[in-house]
């Protein structure tokens, strides 16, 4: 039997300043790193969920939050959004991208911004960027061999973590798009292993 628990990565910026300063003021873990930023400025960039859930966890350690996002509102529940709004150290800057991330030999000290309405740029001065605009699954090398649902194993063949090649078992964020934790990643893999354990057990191995 094997048991994919491969992950997922988080998605970047993609521009070359992003990758010179991680781990300097970069981030994509905001409860890994957060603790760092304790009555210092940071920046979220994002629009979804792991956002504004970035952006409310912070908000307890730093100064000031700013949560940048390309569009003109989050894509998120409206309580939420009314959370984020009432939380006093946060602010938002729609319609914006980051152009550049700025910093010297300490780490990051701010960041360019573009309107994508005016095309307009500005600096906003920051310690920390974190970025919060999703994550990928690792499960390029399983494509055109088991079944998926774009980019996630696919599973529930015959029990909960089986897939759709037998004796092929998957458990994590490979199979989990909505809730990417790492207490329910966890729980997904001791399902795996009494899955596989019951398999061995009907063969009598």
């Amino acid at each position: 039997a094997l048991i994919i628990a491969t992950g997922s990565s988080a998605r970047y910026l993609g521009i070359p300043s992003e990758e010179k300063y991680m781990g300097r003021g970069v981030s994509a873990c905001a409860v890994c790193d957060g603790f760092f930023y304790k009555n210092k400025k940071v920046v979220v960039v994002g629009g979804g969920n792991t956002a504004a859930e970035d952006a409310l966890y912070l908000a307890k350690l730093a100064s000031e939050v700013v949560i940048v996002h390309r569009r003109d509102r989050l894509r998120i529940e409206p309580i939420t959004i009314k959370r984020l709004e009432e939380t006093p150290n946060v602010r938002f800057e729609y319609n914006h991208i980051i152009e550049e991330i700025l910093g010297d030999e300490r780490g990051v000290t701010g960041i360019n911004v573009k309107n994508t309405a005016t095309g307009a740029t500005k600096e906003i001065k920051t310690d920390g960027v974190f970025v919060a605009v999703g994550h990928k699954p690792n499960t390029e090398i399983f494509i055109n061999q088991l079944e998926m649902d774009h980019g996630y194993i696919k599973i529930g063949h015959k029990c909960a973590t089986a897939t759709s090649v037998p004796g092929v078992y998957a458990a994590g964020d490979v199979t989990d798009k909505k809730y990417q934790q790492a207490v329910i990643a966890a729980g997904s893999g001791c399902m795996a292993a009494l899955d596989v354990k019951s398999l061995f057990n009907l063969l009598n191995l």
